[in-house]
């Protein structure tokens, strides 16, 4: 299985920049880079704090998928 999410679809739908993100879930730029490139998973806590920002459940952003062979 592998963690997925919709960080970057999210950002884009509410015309956000990385760096806006990353501020308002303090964190770094380069963090949310790695996360909408599927490079970082992100502690509970970051989760949280982005499906706070959102406005969404975490696993509406955040979903495990089979892995691709």
């Amino acid at each position: 299985m592998v963690l997925r999410n919709r960080v970057k679809e999210l950002r884009a739908k509410y015309n956000m920049t990385q760096g806006v993100l990353a501020e308002s879930v303090n964190v770094t730029r380069q963090t949310i880079v790695s996360l909408e490139k599927g490079s970082y998973i992100p502690s509970l806590l970051l989760a949280m704090n982005i499906a706070l920002t959102f406005n969404l459940p975490i696993e509406e952003i955040f979903f495990l998928e089979e892995d691709e062979k």
